[in-house]
């Protein structure tokens, strides 16, 4: 689980606004904190913060798009405010990542109280394995990288 949080770098965490809809964000500085929390920064998530102020339950998603697997944590969050560990460890990180000046609001832990695996379709119907399909994914997105800086039109599809 570490390891997919670490590789991904993009997770999706979703909380419940007050009028009960959904609210879906991407957090880029997800990291796992210890064997049972994950945190984040608030960087620019006003409405994530509120409403894990006012009701604490969140999913957190996060896929490694190459192996194609994943996981969802479901817990519930608490916060970190500067000068406390949890903030100053990730603050730390983020300095270390993106320079000084960076906003850092403040950190929600998340108190892991479930994870499941997400898991391509490709391992259950296509019998793959890990190494050759995690292989074949970062060949397929190279290639389309190097299609759309050269200007080409990715294969098969129609030109833009």
């Amino acid at each position: 689980m570490r390891s997919i949080v670490e590789r991904a770098w993009l997770a999706f965490a979703a909380t419940v606004c007050e009028d009960g809809s959904p609210n879906l964000s991407p957090k880029g500085s997800l990291r796992v904190y210890d064997d049972e929390h994950l945190i984040f920064m608030d960087i620019a998530s006003p409405t994530t913060m509120a409403n894990l102020k006012r009701d604490s339950r969140i999913e957190i998603n996060v896929i490694d798009v190459f192996s194609r697997r994943g996981y969802r944590f479901k817990g519930k969050a608490a916060f970190a405010q500067p000068a406390e560990a949890e903030y100053e460890w990730l603050n730390s990180w983020l300095l270390e990542l993106n320079g000084p000046g960076y906003p850092a609001n403040e950190v929600a832990i998340v108190h892991v109280e479930q994870a499941r695996p997400i898991l391509s379709p490709a391992y259950t119907w296509g019998n793959c394995e890990q190494e050759p399909l995690t292989a074949a994914w970062e060949e397929r997105y190279h290639k389309t990288v190097a299609e759309v800086h050269l200007g080409a039109p990715p294969a098969g599809g129609p030109e833009q």
